[in-house]
């Protein structure tokens, strides 16, 4: 059964890889396709060839799109992250806290996230009832 199982999970991703393959020759081939009907006569340009077209796709997957890729794995990821970061800043004393503080603004400058005339949004005293829109 062991056996089976592992013929199986080995079949699955050749079959996996045999589709992604298939997938970005297809996509190459139309991309290619495309350049060539269009660009040389528009703009006067020389035709390419597969190779140039899979060659164009990578450098515009690397200047436009990145390999991060996850999309919602990214946004669980991060908000992961967050939330421990949270608990984390929940479990600090106040000195910690500004320890911390203090160390990150030494790393990043004095104008770390400090919008509001280089106050922290915990300092910033709230607004008299006159000052808001007095001119």
């Amino acid at each position: 059964m062991i056996n089976m199982t592992r013929k199986s999970k080995i079949g699955k991703v050749f079959g996996i890889l045999v589709c992604v393959v298939m997938f970005a020759a297809l996509f190459t081939f139309i991309v290619m396709s495309l350049w060539n009907a269009i660009l040389p006569a528009v703009l006067g340009v020389k035709t390419i060839t597969f190779w140039q077209a899979l060659g164009i796709l990578i450098l515009s997957k690397i200047l436009f799109g990145g390999f991060g890729g996850g999309g919602k794995w990214k946004e669980r990821g991060r908000a992961r992250w967050n939330d421990r970061m949270m608990s984390k800043w929940g479990n600090m004393s106040e000195e910690d806290r500004e320890r911390f503080k203090s160390k990150w603004e030494a790393k990043c400058g004095s104008g770390w996230r400090r919008p509001f005339g280089g106050q922290r949004f915990e300092e910033r005293k709230p607004e008299e009832k006159g000052e808001a829109g007095a001119e």
